[in-house]
């Protein structure tokens, strides 16, 4: 069975510092949170709000949701690998 560390150059690698991974954590976590916080006020107004409640406007609710579900899934998976400078769910993950 072959597995991708007996392919040389499959995945080539890069040598980045170490404030570099820091960095792109902390700035991702920061889009995290504001993404999360910002189109779940979106979303919230809304719901609350019978104005806002147009056909045209649940494009954008539906666009907010998407983003809300991404920020919360997708940014503490990238911000904890970035603390560990490397994937942090193993081969199969």
């Amino acid at each position: 069975k072959m597995t991708v560390q007996d392919v040389s150059g499959a995945f080539p690698t890069v040598d980045v510092p170490d404030h570099a991974h820091y960095t792109i954590g902390v700035v991702i976590l920061i889009v995290g949170i504001t993404g999360t916080l910002g189109n779940f006020l979106v979303i919230y107004a809304f719901c609350r709000s019978r104005s806002l409640q147009t056909p045209a406007n649940i494009f954008i609710i539906n666009l907010a949701i998407s983003d809300f579900l991404m920020s919360i899934t997708q940014s503490p998976v990238f911000f904890t690998n970035s603390l560990h400078k490397r994937w942090i769910f193993g081969e199969k993950g």
